[in-house]
């Protein structure tokens, strides 16, 4: 049986942690300044598994921009998506982007992350 969902949007992602690693050893600082927060990168850099963790947080701003262009049409930057965590607590989303908080309204944006050694994912959903 499927279900309908009205009035929500879904994005999702996955990344190779790799990837991100390598960005980060090419690029350091400017590849990190430009994509994460200070919180976001406090946060991180306090786990044993930092770049997972940056990973997993590099699939959630790529799932919430596709979420939040096909639903609004507007275009987020990763800066202007917030990702906070709070150990052993669903991650959290900070939009920091005013058009996009209007748009947003009441609305909720709902994130699941996941990571392991290879590939971190995941979902957001506007509801």
């Amino acid at each position: 049986m499927f279900s309908v969902i009205i009035g929500m949007m879904i994005g999702v992602d996955i990344v190779k942690n790799e990837r991100i690693k390598e960005a980060i050893e090419r690029f350091g600082d400017r590849f990190l300044k430009r994509i994460y927060t200070d919180r976001e990168l406090s946060y991180c850099t306090d786990q044993r598994a930092i770049y997972e963790c940056l990973s997993a947080r590099w699939a959630c701003k790529e799932a919430v921009l596709k979420a939040f262009f096909s639903e609004f049409g507007i275009l987020l930057r990763f800066k202007e998506i917030e990702v906070l965590g709070k150990r052993g607590f669903p991650a959290e989303v900070n939009i920091k982007n005013e058009e996009a908080k209007k748009a947003l309204g009441s609305r909720k944006i709902i994130v699941s992350l996941s990571h392991e050694k290879d590939y971190s994912v995941a979902v957001a959903i506007i509801r």
